[in-house]
């Protein structure tokens, strides 16, 4: 016996179902938009919302987040098993982080499918670990948490003991092309052969344009070189690999220069996508940047970020592309969605299968493909301050039937902290659950709500660490209204049996097991007692339903509230 859990998917999945078909059969022009909002962690929300078009539906997820401060909140670009030839599941790339904080992002930049290189520029504090792709856009992160997005040139240089040379960064070997490999590449250089390698020991972080000097360590001659923690290595190939043989031996001091045009040495970080979606509040139809038509003008699944004028971020999945769940957008319908949501500027990320959503870990999102897909890179909101799940239970119902009796509370910290965990209740009722220094990591808490009020309760955890105080809270009810539900066999279907405390509003209805109901057994106003609703095996049509899993809901509205319960069984049912 189950009480009924309300999940957002679920229901958004209900919605779908049922709008599609009434869309259908009225052949409705209008669109028809149903949201659910839920608090994923202090100060950000998420919003699922599904639009009935013409065309079928659409499902897009939205979260909201404060201004990052690189404090408390942060956003930035992620790579996938934290290196350029990575590729990770979005989830997997969440869990490695929710240690050091809680979470929520999208799918970066479009990426090599075989190699999970992404495609534009990358910079993670600071420092450039991939240039960008000078005919798309790019999105500049400040220090402020103002984004910047445009389109921005790379030129690299080094410089031994003679002129100086054109450099690629992190790149695939180029014939001719000298190229600088960081930490952030991968583990080695690519393999190949005929190739001269500077190792620099010790090299500085790859900021762009200033003077970034090492030394030579070590001359090799032969490709996949370990690229050392901290360092560096030079790669050049034909007439360059000359020259750095001539110029550049051990104990050589190098210059490197990574110049971003316009300057964008002062974005914390930075990743590459497009196109431009949103410029000065206004949908952008044709950025003119170079992604084939197909890409921008097929209805897919693809994510975005954008700023409003306040300067709380948007992070923005549609998903796709199946016609009878979600259809996806083209990007300039993505882009007139992200100016109705308020944004002043936005762009595009990557698209396809990739596309998605997750907070801690957990997609938000409906994989497009079969299962979730990796991504190249992604972009990452992190909050560092204390997060309270939500309760085991909507509604504490302590009456002894089994459900629901004892509530849990579950919170994270990130760091140690001095930890106040509270409970506020009706007429100023308090509960205080913890008080106590712990240390990083999920903590439980549970309570039986004996001898308490009815009505509405608020859980509250406030978290005291080197860095500062952050609380988070969570609503429940305490509700004793309904209990006890029982399914037996009745003949040739089913009765079901339950307990009331006091007077209320009762709905009791068979359902398939994805929540979409067969039969209404009752729907009306029940005095307090035993009660009882019968089910003949039959659908709302008159006709026997098919055998199968079923579940009975009953949901109660009284003075305290709204409780529910819910019991699967399988149709038809034995006798016990």
């Amino acid at each position: 016996m189950l009480r009924r859990f309300l999940i957002v998917a679920a229901l958004a999945a209900l919605l779908v179902s049922s709008a599609t078909a009434a869309v259908h059969r009225t052949r409705a022009a209008r669109q028809v938009s149903q949201t659910t909002t839920s608090e994923l962690m202090p100060g950000v929300t998420y919003t699922r919302e599904v639009d009935f078009t013409p065309r079928g539906p659409v499902v897009l997820d939205v979260v909201t987040a404060p201004k990052p401060d690189g404090s408390l909140y942060r956003l930035a670009p992620v790579l996938g098993r934290d290196m350029l030839l990575g590729g990770e599941k979005l989830t997997d790339l969440e869990k490695r982080l929710s240690q050091t904080a809680t979470v929520v992002g999208v799918n970066g930049d479009f990426f090599n499918a075989a190699t999970g290189v992404p495609s534009g520029i990358v910079v993670r504090a600071g420092a450039l670990d991939k240039p960008p792709t000078a005919t798309r856009s790019s999105l500049g992160i400040a220090a402020d948490g103002t984004l910047s997005v445009g389109r921005v040139a790379f030129k690299g240089t080094w410089q031994g003991s003679g002129q100086r040379r054109s450099l690629d960064l992190d790149a695939a070997p180029v014939k001719g092309h000298a190229t600088l490999y960081t930490p952030a590449y991968g583990p080695t250089t690519p393999s190949e052969g005929g190739v001269v390698e500077a190792v620099l020991g010790s090299f500085p972080a790859a900021r762009a344009n200033r003077p970034l000097t090492a030394t030579v360590s070590q001359v090799r001659t032969s490709g996949l070189t370990p690229i050392p923690p901290g360092g560096a290595v030079l790669v050049a190939r034909g007439k360059q690999a000359q020259d750095l043989t001539a110029e550049a031996p051990a104990g050589q001091q190098v210059e490197v220069r990574l110049t971003l045009t316009p300057d964008w040495s002062g974005m914390t970080s930075a990743l590459g996508g497009g196109p431009l979606l949103v410029a000065k509040g206004k949908a952008v139809f044709d950025a003119k940047e170079s992604f084939g038509a197909s890409i921008v003008n097929n209805r897919a699944a693809r994510s975005a970020v954008g700023q409003l004028a306040d300067g709380r971020i948007l992070l923005v999945t549609v998903e796709g592309s199946r016609p009878s769940y979600s259809l996806g957008m083209t990007s300039y319908e993505l882009g007139v969605a992200m100016a109705r949501l308020g944004a002043v500027t936005a762009v595009g990320l990557g698209s396809g299968n990739p596309a998605g959503m997750a907070f801690d870990g957990t997609l938000l999102t409906r994989p497009s493909g079969a299962a979730e897909q990796p991504v190249g890179d992604a972009l990452v909101l992190s909050y560092a301050g204390v997060y309270a799940a939500p309760p085991a239970a909507a509604v504490l119902s302590p009456n002894g039937d089994g459900v629901d009796d004892t509530e849990t509370f579950t919170y994270k910290l990130v760091a140690p902290a001095h930890v106040v965990a509270s409970l506020a209740g009706p007429a100023g009722a308090s509960v205080q659950l913890a008080a106590d220094d712990e240390q990083p990591g999920v903590h439980t808490l549970s309570w039986d709500g004996a001898g308490a009020a009815e009505g509405a309760w608020r859980f509250t955890v406030a978290a005291t660490d080197s860095a500062r105080t952050t609380s988070a809270s969570r609503d429940f009810t305490l509700d004793d209204t309904l209990g006890a539900l029982v399914v037996a066999k009745a003949g040739a279907g089913a009765t079901a049996s339950f307990q009331l405390t006091r007077a209320a509003s009762v709905a009791v209805t068979v359902e398939r097991r994805n929540g979409i109901a067969v039969a209404t057994l009752l729907d009306g106003t029940l005095q307090p007692g035993a009660q009882t609703a019968t089910w003949n095996g039959k659908g709302a049509d008159g006709k026997p339903v098919p055998a199968g899993g079923y579940r009975i809901h009953v949901a109660a509205t009284s003075a305290v509230g709204r409780s529910e319960l819910t019991v699967p069984f399988t149709f038809p049912l034995r006798r016990s």
